[in-house]
């Protein structure tokens, strides 16, 4: 299955409406769209719509989302991934970054995992 993007609500839209015309192929939702989770969701409940929904979530979380996902895995759940976005980069350069890992990746690479871009 390909990966698809979930982009949490502390996220620019412009990245999920940049991938979207750069790449429509690849397929990303962004919180409080229609069919993703409403602004306001918590974070734990963000992860299990991910796991359940298989969307690797993208976020400028550095904090809390290590100590989220911990929790999380001491469950017995799995993630297909979250990715941190790099402050450094413009938005241009994280997405082509993550239009990169859609093209050249294989399915569960990152299950369970928090990558820092880039990889």
């Amino acid at each position: 299955m390909a990966i698809q993007y979930l982009f949490d609500e502390n996220v620019d839209p412009a990245y999920a409406n940049q991938i979207r015309r750069r790449n429509p192929n690849v397929f990303v939702l962004a919180v409080g769209e229609l069919t993703a989770p409403a602004q306001g969701t918590l974070d734990p409940e963000i992860l299990i719509w991910c796991e359940t929904h298989n969307f690797i979530l993208v976020t400028n979380n550095r904090r809390s989302m290590p100590v989220y996902l911990a929790d999380y895995l001491e469950q017995n759940r799995h993630i297909p991934g979250i990715f941190i976005l790099n402050s450094k980069m413009s938005i241009g350069q994280n997405i082509d970054e993550l239009i990169l890992i859609y093209q050249g990746s294989f399915d569960d690479e990152y299950q369970d995992r928090i990558e820092h871009l880039p990889l």
